[in-house]
This record gives structure tokens, sequence and C-alpha cells, in this order.
């Protein structure tokens, strides 16, 4: 293979192939939170306990991201997704069969991992094969995440809901076009690895960091608080709002997904709106917008109709998502030696954040109710204020 035709400028049907690694890996993934209405039913398990389901998932991928990160950093390896494709199929069969809430945790867990392996390395091999369009391939990436999450929840309203739990094993088709869709990217990715041995290079980026070290430590400070305002409000949505849903307009369980699959949609078109916006307009402006800009939205939709509602949440998803690739991007320029290791940290920081609030909002809606829970988190999208805090940033180029 001739890498120099590679690795020189954008590799389009690698950034494909990454973007539809990522759109089976987040649907499977999604079969966990799109399940839990019908876990609930069929283990009697109350919102606290739902809350720890998700916090066994989302601290399994969280603490792993950036220790994968760093590890693949150090020691890349071209079959990384392949593993993370064997781990979730492994850990979707136990889901499916599971009587006890112990094994959904270790399903979960297994999930969890897969997921880590994934997103890190992934959003690596992205980083590289866009070359200098690195918002246009993170929100490809990103969009196909987001369109595969948004899939999920509808085919389990249509494959699950109105039968049984085990039907879930039809999703292993999903690992099997999952595996296929990894062959390209290990193929290029192995060639990019031979080439930089034989060169004896590093998979490092050009330029040097833009900032001294203070001035980059308070700007990820800034971004991981960014981070943890948009996932409280993301997770009391994943994981609690077909239950919003059907407790305040008693609505069906199948009628809940697709109400969830309109605001998961809205997330894939603003993902894939967010990244080359920054490339445009610089990635200060569109996360300082992306996180904002949704607080009417998320104020108001706690004292509409159900009809209101739905289109609340649609620019909700559409607004909040556009943040995640520009800050992701705008991390990796601060560090821009350290693309494992950030991609790993941000994801696992969005992982972590997410699975912490879902507990907690599970123990306050058992507490206070679901409906409340929405007038509260309605109010996170206003941390947005201190993305002005950040400097501009100038593009930074891959080798």
């Amino acid at each position: 293979m001739n890498l120099t035709k590679y690795s020189s400028s954008v590799v389009l049907p690698v950034l494909i192939a990454l973007s539809l690694t990522h759109l089976f890996n987040d649907l499977l993934q999604s079969v966990l939170v799109a399940s839990y209405p019908i876990i609930k039913k069929d283990l009697s398990l109350s919102f606290s306990q739902i809350g720890i389901i998700t916090l066994a998932y989302q601290l399994s991928a969280s603490v792993f991201q950036p220790l994968v990160g760093i590890f693949f950093d150090r020691h890349p390896f071209s079959w990384s997704p392949m593993l993370a494709t064997i781990l979730t199929a492994i850990g979707l069969i136990i889901f499916s069969f599971a009587s006890s809430i112990g094994m959904i945790i270790i399903a979960v867990i297994l999930f969890g991992i897969g997921s880590s392996i994934v997103h890190p390395e992934a959003s690596r091999i992205t980083s590289l094969a866009s070359k200098n369009k690195r918002g246009l391939g993170q929100s490809l990436f990103q969009v196909g995440g987001n369109l595969g999450g948004s899939i999920g929840p509808l085919l389990i309203a249509i494959i699950v809901a109105p039968y049984s739990r085990i039907n879930i094993l039809w999703f292993l088709l999903f690992s099997f076009m999952s595996a296929i869709a990894i062959v390209p990217i290990q193929r290029w990715f192995s060639a990019y690895l031979q080439e930089l041995k034989t060169t004896h290079k590093t998979m490092k980026v050009t330029s040097n960091r833009p900032f001294s070290l203070p001035i980059t430590i308070g700007c990820i400070f800034i971004l991981l608080i960014l981070i943890f305002s948009k996932y409280i409000y993301i997770s009391s949505i994943t994981s609690y709002y077909t239950f919003y849903l059907i407790e305040k307009f008693n609505i069906s369980i199948s009628a809940s997904q697709l109400c969830l699959f309109v605001f998961l949609i809205a997330t894939a078109i603003g993902t894939m709106i967010g990244g080359p916006m920054g490339d445009r307009f610089g990635r200060k402006y569109v996360i300082w917008f992306s996180i904002l800009g949704a607080a009417p939205f998320t104020l108001l939709m706690p004292h509409v109709n159900l009809t209101t509602t739905i289109i609340m949440s649609f620019f909700i998803g559409l607004i909040l998502s556009s943040a995640f690739p520009a800050i992701l991007l705008y991390a990796q320029e601060l560090l821009p030696y350290n693309l494992g290791l950030v991609s790993g940290l941000f994801f696992g920081t969005a992982f972590g954040f997410a699975g912490i609030a879902a507990a907690v909002i599970g123990n306050l809606a058992d507490i206070y109710g679901i409906e409340t829970i929405y007038q509260i988190t309605a109010y996170t999208p206003l941390f947005g204020l201190i993305a002005g805090l950040l400097p501009n940033l100038k593009k930074t180029n891959l080798s």
C-alpha cells in the first residue's frame, strides 16, 4: 500500500469506516438504556437500581478510557477496535439472558470496557486520517455514534418491547457488521504504523503546544466543567426521558422510545454541524453557543404539553450535541502530542459524569419524582457562560 497518498490528505474511506464502526458500537451501547423500562419491569427494579446499573456502565467506560488512550499512545495496536467489538458482543449475550441485577451489571461493564477502547482509539485514527479537516473528520465520526445511539431505541421499540428481552440477541448482527467495517480501518492504520516504523517517525502533530502549561491546565479545567454541565442534562434525557414521558403524559413504552428517537436523531444532526462550524468560525464560539444556547429550551420544556416537549427536545439535542466535537478538538489542539490521552480523558470524563449524574438523578427521582428532575437539570446549560474564558486557538495539523 502506498501510504504517502493516505497520510498526506484526508482518507475519506477510512473516515466513513470509522463512522460506521462508531455507529454500530453506539447502537449496541444504546440497547442498554433503551431497555431500561423492559428490565425494570422484568426484574422489578427501582429508579435507584437503574441508576446503579448506569453508574457501573459509565464508570467502567470512563475509568478505562484515559488509560487506554495513554497505553495506545505508546503502544499502538491496529486490532484494538475489533477487541472492543468482541467484548461488546459478549456483554450483549449476557444482558439478553440476565436474571438478576448482578448479571446485568457484569454485562454493562463489558459494554463499558468495549466502549472505552473504541472511543479513544477510533477518535485518534480519525484525527490522523482527517488531516487539516479535523472538524469535519470528528463530526463524521461523532455523527456515526449519534446515529447509532438514535437508531437503537427505535429498534428496541420495534423488535424487543412488543415481545421479550431475548430478542435483543438480534442485535448481534450489528456486531458482525461492525467487525466488517473495522477491516479497512485496521489495514490503513497498520500500514500507517508500518510507515512510521520504517521512517522512524512518531505518531505526533507538527505544531507545538499553543499555550503555557498553566494556561493549558486552566483551559482543560474549563472544558471539563462544560462537559460536566452538558452530560448532566444529556444523562437526564438518555436514562430517564422515557420514564418522564410515560409518567407525565401516560404514553406507552414504544411511544416513549419514539420520542427518545427524536431527541437522539437531533443529536446526530447537531454533531455533524458542530465540527465544520468549528473549523470555519473557531471552536470557542461553537462551544459557547452549543451549551448556553440550549438553556432557553431546557428551562421551558418541563412546563409544556407533549407535542411541544418533543419539539423542545429536538432543539435541545440539536444545540447541545454540537459542543462535543468542538470541545474534543480544542483539547487535542491544546495537547497536540497526546491525541489518545486527550480523547480517552474527554470521552472517559463524559461517560463518568453521565454515570454519576444518572445515579444521583435516579435517587432524586425516587424521592422527589421524575418531573422534578427536569425542573432542576434545566439550569445546567447556563454553565456555558464560562466558555467565554477560553482563548482562541490556531489550527493544528497532523503529520
